[in-house]
């Protein structure tokens, strides 16, 4: 316990929070997590299912009309065939991280994974025993290691790569052919690709893909119903597995944590109704719009963006020109300017400290607003 690091994007919502009691206002730029509520037909059909009762324990693998409803939803959206055999729903995204790593992962062994990337990545890692081995990312790749760097960290002990796409922190998007190189460096060197796509359908500079086209049956892909699908406090993701993995993984689910939520899963078969989607591509074009605004501002205050943040909804911003202290700037705009953010040392040790992540998951106005603040907080010598 004493080597898993907290969340510091937790501890400045926190403080943020109470900020606010106190009578302060405050631009939320740090919390990963969409301001829109869930769209109302799954909320409708959340509150369907209790009003049927719908309240027992589900298979510890989800629901078999919902497993069917997401391989019909890679079928109808991306083209790619999938088993519902491979599919398992799991509590959140993170419930599916659980599953793969605790599966894959014996004390001592490794897993690759970028630097910077999502924190509790590596902390899932070392619950298992296994070691997190972090890559300094390529900038004009999105901060992703490229193949021959994965190639030249892998030793005997490694048994995978996460990568993630659209990722968390930088908002970068891995092209199909990129993720084709990795696939086949995994496979060379006998280990296990693992793709996070749980910010998929959150991409505004080309339409979203899947690593499951690679027509390959034996990656491991991770997705979620809390982000584009506006779901996070329901709780509710999934993994797709290769078929020789599901019954273990099915094992290991029923003992970790049983079965997703129910309600949850029920709710969740609303999300692939056409209203839903409607819904959510209107919420997507918002996105984009704020992401501009967002991108705009933060030049012209002397940040530097790095790469293309084509995804999810986060910019990596490289504040060194103006702190070489990202932890300490980010406590400085919140108590002295109200705006929240979060500092890059939350995703990695390699200059986490010249970094900021702005989540542009509040409306524009508020953009506008926390712009303002920062320049005149800039403008008076911070």
């Amino acid at each position: 316990m004493a080597g898993i690091a907290p969340f510091q994007v937790m501890s400045i919502l926190a403080r943020a929070r109470a900020l606010e009691a106190a009578g302060r206002d405050i631009v939320h730029m740090e919390i990963g997590e969409p301001d829109f509520p869930t769209p109302e037909p799954i909320v409708a059909a959340g509150q369907a299912a209790l009003a049927a009762g719908r309240t027992k324990y589900t298979p510890a693998s989800g629901l078999p009309d919902l497993r069917q409803a997401i391989a019909g939803y890679y079928a109808s959206r991306f083209g790619v065939t999938v088993s519902p055999d491979r599919v398992l729903v799991t509590p959140g995204a993170s419930g599916a991280l659980q599953l793969i790593l605790g599966c894959l992962v014996n004390p001592g062994q490794q897993v690759l994974m970028p630097d910077p990337a999502y924190p509790c990545n590596r902390h899932i890692v070392r619950l298992f025993g296994g070691e997190a081995v972090a890559l300094a990312g390529e900038v004009a790749q999105g901060f992703a290691p490229n193949p021959e760097k994965v190639a030249a960290a892998w030793t005997p002990a490694t048994r995978a790569l996460m990568l993630a796409s659209p990722a968390n922190p930088t908002g970068a998007c891995l092209a199909p052919d990129a993720l084709a190189a990795h696939y086949a460096t995994t496979r060379r060197l006998g280990g296990a690709l693992v793709v996070d796509e749980i910010y998929q359908g959150l991409e505004y500079d080309h339409p979203p893909h899947t690593a499951l086209a690679l027509g390959s049956q034996d990656l491991f892909v991770v997705n979620s119903f809390s982000k584009f699908f506006g779901m996070t406090g329901w709780r509710v993701g999934w993994l797709i597995a290769p078929g020789a993995w599901s019954g273990v993984l099915d094992r290991l689910a029923q003992n970790i944590f049983l079965a997703a939520p129910t309600v949850s899963q029920y709710a969740a078969l609303a999300a692939f109704a056409p209203e839903s989607l409607a819904i959510m591509e209107q919420r997507r074009q918002a996105f984009a719009q704020r992401r501009a605004c967002l991108k705009k501002g933060l030049v012209e205050l002397g940040l530097h963006i790095v790469g293309e943040p084509a995804g999810a909804f986060y910019i990596y911003a490289d504040c060194s020109a103006l702190s070489d202290d990202s932890a300490g700037l980010a406590a400085d705009l919140l108590e002295r300017a109200g705006v929240a953010v979060t500092p890059g040392l939350d995703f990695g040790d390699r200059q986490g400290a010249r970094y900021l992540r702005f989540a542009y998951t509040t409306d524009e106005a508020s953009l506008q607003e926390g712009l303002a603040r920062m320049g005149r907080f800039f403008r008076a010598g911070a």
